[in-house]
């Protein structure tokens, strides 16, 4: 007999709230799916790990992490978790053992592109409210685009800098969906971290805001793990 299907834990990133998984919460349930949505407080890698903890306590068997941009940074730590079957990353920092999402991006490709994050103030990072659209919606309405810039999440210094203790895809199946217009973590960059994690790769045409643009692939990725897992 096959045991049930692992549930689906998905962790937003930098800048943004939960609320931008919607349409992939919408689809993930109409194929039959347990979904839940962390809500990162983004001050600290810890805190947003044990955000992602807290909502495991309240699912009954085993999940499958779902991360975008730093939330891969989160489902690599809070991965390690026993409960934690498998790690999809979505146009994600997959990171290693002692890597943070500063220092991933510390030392960008000649020509890369660079996202526009502002000096910090008071602790917070964001985003240059005039660049957000190119650099991190630019496949969204140019309304929802702003909305997003408009309503952007302070990012602690804390979590930006927060490291890895352990890369839970060391010893996890994990998947990744590249992005191939994302401005925000270039492409290639993309490749080379889910070939290192030895992940399933899939690659989808999309802005780094792609599970917002583009639920339906986030969606099926995301499927794939789950049914494999299960």
């Amino acid at each position: 007999m096959r045991e049930r299907r692992p549930a689906v834990v998905l962790i937003h990133g930098s800048f943004v709230d939960g609320s931008g998984w919607r349409g992939v919460y919408d689809r993930l349930r109409a194929m039959g799916h347990q979904v839940r949505i962390v809500q990162n407080p983004t001050l600290t890698l810890k805190g947003d790990v044990d955000a992602v903890r807290g909502v495991l306590d309240d699912i009954d068997g085993p999940a499958v992490l779902v991360g975008h941009s730093y939330g891969g940074v989160v489902t690599t730590e809070a991965g390690n978790d026993p409960r934690v079957a498998g790690l999809v990353y979505i146009a994600a920092f997959a990171a290693d053992k002692g890597e943070s999402v500063l220092s991933l991006v510390a030392n960008p490709a000649p020509g890369a592109p660079v996202p526009p994050i502002l000096p910090p103030r008071d602790g917070y990072l964001y985003l240059d409210r005039e660049r957000f659209a190119a650099s991190f919606a630019g496949d969204l309405p140019a309304g929802e685009a702003a909305f997003m810039a408009d309503s952007q999440v302070p990012w602690g210094v804390g979590a930006a800098d927060g490291a890895v203790t352990e890369a839970a895809w060391q010893t996890k199946p994990s998947w990744y969906l590249v992005a191939t217009d994302d401005r925000m973590i270039p492409p290639p960059v993309q490749r080379r971290m889910a070939e290192r994690a030895g992940a399933t790769v899939r690659e989808v045409e999309g802005s780094h805001a792609v599970y917002v643009s583009q639920p339906q692939a986030v969606a099926d990725i995301i499927n794939t793990a789950v049914v494999s897992l299960a």
